[in-house]
């Protein structure tokens, strides 16, 4: 047994008997540990997708948690990888199935794309979330009718029902941020998005009070970007970054596009927008001058 093989084992074991995230994470969890393995082993991404009869860009996506997989496969690649303990290898196997569980968004399916779906089971996990928007509110921070109207905006054509089911998901998303353990929210957002009336004034008012009380709980922080700052650190578009503190998920950057979206975890790319959001913290308004001009703003609209 390697010295490196109790931590393994207690990781897997970890995830097997407090699961979050649903599938989009042990599939990350899973793959993390199979690169561990195969690098360990010597063995390249070629000779591993040869082993279950696949390609080198399989064990990729395998190995990022891009994909499901299938228990002969991970049996084949841990003998490849000589892992014989039979509890060891057990655990992998039981991992590897759960990975085929669906999450709570699954009965959102139908309005749901899968490139979002990832987004949903990394903040489930998340520790801190950090996120900036420049044209709309933050869709974790969102009312209902502000949802409603953005969901329009976004999908012209689409039906009533189908706006409402989209307009559920985002609510039923934003309940992670009130659940034991929740993650720390801390949003940057551009003065544009609160002075937008994006729906009509008496929607824009009731999503300011909310952005009012959202900010009075203990593991959310709201700052503004006023239009005084000029050009922004973070021009370009809405960036939103997800720390974790199980140490088998890196540091993860989402870019939210217009009908897809890009997941960067590579150090490089990563520490690039962390920097970028740390100057654009520092260069909006204080927390507390942030609530003092969401507070004139709730005011203008009274």
């Amino acid at each position: 047994m390697s010295a490196a093989q109790p931590s393994r084992e207690s990781s897997l074991r970890r995830y097997l008997e407090h699961p979050r995230g649903g599938p989009t994470v042990l599939r990350i969890v899973l793959g993390t540990q199979l690169r561990r393995l195969r690098e360990a082993a010597g063995i390249t991404r070629e000779a591993a997708g040869d082993a279950i009869r696949g390609s080198h860009a399989k064990i990729s996506r395998l190995e990022l948690g891009r994909v499901g997989c299938k228990e002969r496969d991970i049996a084949d690649l841990l003998t490849l990888y000589g892992i014989t303990d039979d509890s060891e290898r057990a655990d992998f196997l039981a991992l590897a199935r759960r990975t085929s569980t669906p999450g709570w968004w699954h009965q959102y399916g139908d309005v749901l794309p899968g490139w979002f779906e990832t987004l949903l089971g990394l903040e489930e996990v998340a520790s801190v979330i950090r996120t900036y928007e420049v044209q709309f509110v933050p869709g974790l921070l969102q009312t209902a009718d502000y949802a409603r109207a953005v969901t329009r905006l976004g999908h012209p054509q689409a039906s009533a029902e189908e706006i409402e089911r989209r307009v559920a998901l985002r609510i039923k998303r934003q309940e992670l941020l009130t659940v034991r353990d929740a993650p720390r929210l801390w949003a940057v957002l551009d003065e544009a998005s609160l002075r937008r009336p994006l729906g009509g004034a008496e929607v824009m008012a009731g999503q300011l009070r909310q952005l009012r009380e959202m900010a009075a709980l203990p593991n959310v922080t709201l700052q503004i970007a006023p239009f005084s700052l000029g050009g922004l650190a973070a021009a370009g578009g809405p960036v939103t970054i997800l720390r974790f503190l199980e140490p088998d998920l890196p540091d993860i950057v989402y870019l939210e596009q217009l009908t897809s979206s890009l997941y960067l975890d590579k150090r490089d790319d990563v520490d690039h927008y962390l920097a970028v959001m740390d100057r654009l913290s520092a260069q909006s308004e204080s927390p507390r001058d942030s609530l003092a001009m969401l507070d004139g703003l709730i005011e203008q609209q009274s």
